[in-house]
């Protein structure tokens, strides 16, 4: 089948088709590893698993980091100009198709590095042969990870701060709407709702120096280690990374194997943290937007109808942010469980390593898509949450004002706490009032220091000098 298809690719198809039949036998390899033994279909379908799925979400990564492989191996003697010249533009087409969702990977092929070598094979012949010089699938792989990784983490964190943005607009808005502060989800003392969104930011951006440790974790050329033995040939593995624009090279080669599950579990882990705090978040909205509170309403088009009740609305996107915390901290748990009890260098129980990567980092992100989402259309109901406040919540106040008037705390609390709500006369409407009288760094009467904005723009100033450099990876297939 043609149609759909770009000119220039129905042209080597035709080109192709002539030839296909006498290269098929000579030049392409179904597996990198095959040597004519067959294989048992059952086995075929057990160790390739959702690779195939899987890869194809790679294959661009795949591509860009091939290249810069082959870039290398032309510059130390291994590939002629005209065989990096046709590798650039096969690996050009590879990528485009991935991005545009149609380069396939068979069960046949395995994996999406055999499809590509495959493809490379059947349409240059030496050169696709010759790719893998200098290289395993196991340094294939981590790279393509590593790169995808960058990207899709740096897609996460970039969520991440534009839902800190929102919270600390909320945190601006709400700053004096009182709101009864609650411990055991009984109420406690008045705060107000800026207070919690300033909260909720300030937790998030807690998170943003782990996501980029975690990210320079990533940011390490694997290339050159092969299967964790390196090769006998004298690859350049710093130019390697400088054309993918890795920040180094991982040196040891056994480590580069080693690390394999390590990064996976430590990106997953860093993201646990914000997405559970998001899930707290979320807990907190569901909460106060209940039928018994009211005091937020999550606009109608992030909320759900019942399939039997006409009357409801559902939060249901904030249910599953809140249950998505518990799945990437599983994701994070299977991949250490996975990785942790192996010895050094490459085991294929790493495989199973990279669908809890892949999936996990993605959900990360769409938790903060979907949790920015439910904040952008909320309306609050000041009145509702001020009279919410009940009086006796202003008797920590009343132990204080005795406390100022010369009375011992435990004999002021003693006596506050036999009758609460005599003691602070049965006012309510000043107690909804008294978080002003927190005025101490971080209290909810406090002004705004701004801290968290300049985090926050310091944050973004990081993502935006990261995103600028990894994306001049691309640079390299537009040299055609």
């Amino acid at each position: 089948m043609t149609r759909g298809k770009p000119a220039r690719d129905r042209a080597v198809d035709a080109g192709r088709g002539g030839r296909e039949g006498r290269l098929q036998g000579r030049l392409r390899v179904t597996r990198l590893w095959e040597r004519g033994e067959a294989l048992d279909p059952r086995i075929e379908r057990f160790t390739a698993g959702d690779d195939p799925e899987l890869d194809r979400r790679l294959v661009a990564h795949d591509a860009v980091a091939s290249l810069a492989h082959a870039t290398m191996l032309h510059e130390i003697g291994v590939l002629d100009a005209s065989e990096l010249a046709g590798l650039r533009r096969e690996l050009a087409a590879i990528a485009a198709e991935a991005r545009a969702g149609r380069f396939e990977i068979s069960r046949a092929d395995e994996d999406g590095h055999t499809a590509i070598e495959n493809r490379l094979t059947l349409a240059l012949g030496e050169a696709g042969r010759k790719i893998h010089t200098g290289r395993s699938r196991n340094d294939q792989v981590i790279a393509a990870l590593r790169l995808w990784g960058r990207e899709a983490l740096l897609d996460a964190a970039e969520a991440l701060l534009d839902l800190v943005e929102r919270l600390l607009a909320l945190a601006r808005e709400h700053r004096e709407t009182s709101i009864p502060g609650y411990t055991h989800t009984r109420q406690a003392m008045p705060s107000t709702l800026g207070h919690l969104f300033a909260a909720h930011a300030e937790g998030l951006l807690d998170a943003v120096p782990w996501l980029r440790a975690a990210f320079d974790h990533l940011d390490r050329s694997p290339l050159g280690s092969a299967s964790g033995y390196g090769v006998p040939l004298p690859l350049d593995r710093a130019r390697v990374a400088e054309l993918l624009r890795f920040a180094s090279v991982q040196e040891n080669t056994l480590a580069v194997q080693n690390d394999r599950g390590r990064t996976e579990h430590l990106v997953l882990s860093a993201l646990a943290v914000p997405v559970s705090d998001a899930g707290r978040l979320a807990a907190d909205l569901v909460a106060f937007s209940s039928d018994e509170h009211r005091f937020l309403k999550l606009a109608p088009e992030v909320t759900t109808g019942s399939s039997i009740m006409p009357q409801k609305r559902n939060p249901d996107v904030l249910e599953l942010v809140r249950a998505a915390a518990a799945r990437l901290r599983a994701r994070a748990a299977e991949v250490a469980a996975v990785y942790a009890p192996l010895p050094s260098g490459y085991h294929r129980d790493l495989q199973l390593t990279k669908g809890p990567f892949v999936e996990g980092v993605e959900l990360a992100r769409d938790v903060f898509l979907a949790a920015r989402a439910a904040l952008d259309g909320l309306t609050v109901d000041p009145e509702r949450c001020r009279i919410a406040v009940l009086p006796t919540t202003a008797a920590t106040d009343e132990v204080y004002r005795r406390v100022a008037a010369g009375t011992p705390f435990r004999d002021a609390y003693r006596a506050v706490a036999s009758d609460p709500a005599a003691a602070v006369g049965g006012g309510g409407d000043d107690a909804a009032e008294t978080w002003r009288r927190r005025t101490h760094i971080g209290a909810p009467g406090a002004p705004a220091s701004g801290k968290d904005d300049d985090r926050l723009e310091e944050a973004r100033r990081w993502a935006r000098r990261a995103r600028e450099r990894i994306d001049e990876i691309w640079d390299l297939l537009e040299e055609v």
